[in-house]
């Protein structure tokens, strides 16, 4: 992080324009220097499709002998047209459990290579009695959609592992999972290729191979490129990141399967890649010294190379993986987390697409050549935020973008890169690398595996170094001076935090807005209710001690906050998670004012206690503007209602965390997962699948002809009854008059119901500030009810 800083903030603005061109030219000069070295371990293919005359098996035999020049030499003599490998996919593979079998068992999770219109590819898995393992093919669909190509395959390419659970394909035996993680601790997981990607030139689109059906020079021969790798070693000194990885349990599984030290996560060719590209960075660095560079900018340019180096690592990890629908290696870290990955792809760096060095200059150069015409030059120090080395009341402003309680712990992420930068630019910055990896001890995160797996433990240890960073940020801001805080948590505990520590340090919150700071297209923005904006809190030093009364002083002043905000947010088109913690932000100002607030008891309003009310509070704002009534109406709706309105308002379809879901019922005033909570039996309204929970909608409620009726004399939550109606009316319409008779809704409020689901608000995967012009097969059947509502509802039931 502090490298990145130095490289948007202080060399562009010291160096100005030129250093763009200076970094593109070093770059290129490094990458054609391992081109020349290395180049043989990617050959080009020949396009059997545009050539005559080529003899393939003739040819192919003789090319594996000769040496790397001679064997460039050869495959630039051919005749015809060439095709550029960029990518080369793997699965990993076990020993079959069953001693009759042996078989070699790939743990690939899915074969799709192409997810498109007119043009589906996938793998075909065929198993192969001879050589007892698993044969790829290349199969082609022109179908118009992925389920009329999976009929035309045979086979669904989504089937295969799940968490290393696996069949099998040769004697149908199971390989569990429990299986897969002790022959990874014994060092018998392997890797099987599985097919290679390339590129034509002038020519759009992707070309696959299958491993099966590809030319033989094209799969490296490992036992060679480990002899490469000993002779770089030995001749420049720069070895293979040896390293150990934390162990994390929560983001990070790596341990489970023998993945112990960083070295681990790379096979030989993009080992032998990093290292010749570390290599020749050296190299360069020398040259521009040789050359009468001063030492400061030789410095810079190459710490450029240097992170040209960890993008092609992040890139080169066995944790990559295949993108089908629009045809790209992922990184390793599209999230921020290092999860196991059964099938990854291995990009080659000296390729023309996603991934490789290429595009990695091609991104820097574009940074500098923006960030360059920023006129003054930063400062930028590497230390503490609890003990920070400047003089009190300096500072017109402090902005920081905390750890978000137990979010990430980004010490042992970052040393996923640290490893590599110390090899490519350690010798440069030795005050920034002399330990062996980043420091972890007074990391301000909750990582509870840190303190003995004490929770209490490590949440304290978080609330006091956020304490202390505000306090110091106290300390150096002049007066007046506002602390700009970013936070995106989703939890209350991890609000509640912030908030005290805010509160210790004598701040108070004077505003809070949401902004847009993540990409759409990130990986955990897909098909997930992740929060688009972080949360930007504004605060003051607070000028006295004073105890606010709850009833007097705070809540009057919170209710005129939230609705406030609640109107302004939504009129900017900001909807779900967003609005809600936004709005959470802001009505921190009527809380944190005081040094204590208390209630009519005497006793002390927690923070915790406190988000509840704002929460619940928001809750009651959002569903009044959702659903167009006053607030006298919505507090008449059901809670179980008013959740479901609620819950499909910011989620929509999406599978969101439990944590999440739970802090929304607990402020609309329903149980989640108790005891007959809306988890549980029959008529459950929302499913729950490991940590995530979903709303379930009419179509899978709907077949039970309990719902929607009265117990006892009471009447039914009105989600029910409109989720038992939508259904009959779709599949038993006749049945429809007699349960609404039996059921007896207020049909004013049913139809508020039916309104607000039907809302534009409420689209699929909700996206801040956009709406979707799809709509959900809900929202559809509410759709045809509302314009059939007098037949249908009025004319067979006495409106109470």
């Amino acid at each position: 992080a502090h490298l990145i800083e130095l490289c948007t903030l202080v060399y562009p603005q010291q160096y100005g324009p030129g250093l763009a061109k200076d970094v593109e030219k070093w770059g290129k000069w490094v990458l054609g220097r391992v081109r020349e070295e290395i180049g043989d371990l990617y050959p080009p293919i020949p396009d059997l499709e545009a050539k005559t005359g080529f003899e393939p098996e003739t040819e192919q035999l003789a090319l594996p002998d000769t040496e790397p020049a001679a064997r460039q030499r050869s495959l630039s003599e051919l005749r015809g047209s060439y095709l550029t490998p960029v990518a080369y996919l793997w699965t990993r593979t076990v020993k079959c459990p069953n001693p009759a079998c042996e078989a070699t068992v790939p743990l690939y999770r899915q074969t799709w290579l192409r997810k498109k219109k007119g043009g589906y590819v996938a793998l075909k898995a065929t198993p192969d009695r001879e050589t007892m393992r698993v044969r790829f093919e290349v199969v082609e669909s022109k179908a118009s959609t992925e389920k009329q190509a999976v009929g035309e395959f045979g086979f669904d390419p989504t089937i295969g592992s799940k968490r290393g659970n696996v069949t099998c394909s040769l004697c149908g035996g199971t390989v569990s999972s429990d299986y897969v993680k002790e022959q990874g601790q014994e060092g018998h997981i392997d890797i099987q290729p599985m097919a290679v990607v390339c590129t034509k030139k002038e020519v759009q689109g992707k070309v696959y191979f299958a491993y099966d059906e590809s030319p033989a020079y094209v799969w490296p021969d490992n036992a060679a490129i480990q002899a490469r790798i000993a002779h770089l070693q030995e001749t420049t000194g720069i070895d293979v990141p040896h390293e150990p990885i934390e162990s994390n349990p929560r983001s990070m599984d790596n341990h489970r399967y023998g993945i112990n030290h960083w070295r681990e996560l790379f096979i030989p060719r993009s080992t032998l890649s990093l290292l010749t590209f570390i290599k020749h960075t050296h190299a360069a660095h020398k040259k521009m010294l040789e050359m009468g560079m001063s030492t400061e900018k030789a410095k810079a340019i190459t710490t450029y190379l240097g992170i040209l180096i960890d993008r092609g690592a992040d890139y080169s990890s066995s944790l990559c993986t295949w993108k089908s629908v629009g045809e790209f290696a992922a990184s390793t870290f599209g999230r921020q987390s290092i999860p196991m990955v059964w099938d990854f792809v291995e990009v080659n760096l000296l390729g023309n697409a996603s991934g490789s060095a290429q595009n990695a200059l091609d991104w820097i150069v574009n940074v500098l050549q923006h960030t360059t015409k920023i006129a003054s030059v930063g400062t930028a120090y590497r230390g503490s935020a609890t003990n920070q080395p400047f003089d009190t009341g300096i500072f017109d402003a402090v902005i920081t973008d905390p750890p978000y309680y137990d979010n990430v712990t980004y010490s042992n992420l970052a040393d996923f890169f640290y490893v590599w930068l110390k090899r490519s630019v350690g010798h440069l910055y030795p005050e920034h690398f002399s330990n062996e990896l980043t420091p972890k001890k007074r990391e301000a995160i909750v990582a509870t595996y840190r303190h003995g797996d004490d929770g209490e433990l490590a949440k304290v240890f978080y609330e006091n170094m956020m304490a202390q960073a505000f306090e110091e940020a106290q300390r150096v801001l002049k007066p007046g001076g506002p602390l700009v805080v970013v936070y995106a948590h989703k939890t209350t505990a991890g609000w509640a935090t912030a908030v005290d520590a805010l509160r210790r340090a004598g701040f108070i919150v004077t505003e809070a807005w949401p902004l847009d700071t993540e990409r759409s297209v990130r990986t955990i923005s897909i098909d997930a209710a992740a929060l688009a904006s972080s949360i930007f809190i504004v605060a003051r030093r607070r000028e006295s001690d004073a105890t606010g009364d709850y009833a007097r002083d705070v809540r009057p002043l919170l209710t005129e906050i939230v609705a406030e905000r609640v109107e302004t947010l939504m009129g900017e088109g900001v909807t779900g998670a967003d609005l809600v913690i936004a709005t959470v932000g802001a009505g921190l100002r009527a809380y944190t004012r005081y040094a204590r607030v208390e209630l009519a008891s005497g006793e002390e309003l927690a923070a915790a206690a406190y988000l509840d009310e704002v929460q619940r509070e928001t809750a009651e704002v959002v569903l009044q503007k959702v659903m167009g009534v006053d607030r006298g109406g919505v507090g008449s709706v059901d809670p179980v209602t008013r959740y479901y309105v609620l819950g499909r308002y910011q989620y929509g379809t999406a599978e969101v965390p439990f944590d999440e879901a739970n802090v929304l019922a607990r402020g609309v005033g329903v149980e989640l997962d108790a005891p007959g909570g809306l988890t549980w039996g029959r008529n459950a309204l929302v499913a729950k699948k490991g940590s995530n929970v979903r709303l379930l909608d009419y179509a899978e409620r709907g077949d039970d002809d309990t719902l929607g009726l009265r117990v006892e004399a009471r009447p039914a939550p009105l989600i029910d009854i409109l989720h038992r109606l939508l259904w009959l009316l779709e599949n038993a319409p006749n049945d429809a008059a007699t349960f609404l008779v039996q059921a007896l809704p207020d049909a004013g409020q049913l139809r508020l119901v039916a309104q607000a689901l039907a809302g534009r608000a409420l689209a699929a995967e909700p996206t801040p500030g956009a709406m979707r012009d799809s709509r959900t097969r809900e929202q559809g059947a509410i759709d045809r009810l509302l314009a059939a509502w007098r037949r249908v509802v009025e004319e067979n039931l006495f409106t109470r």
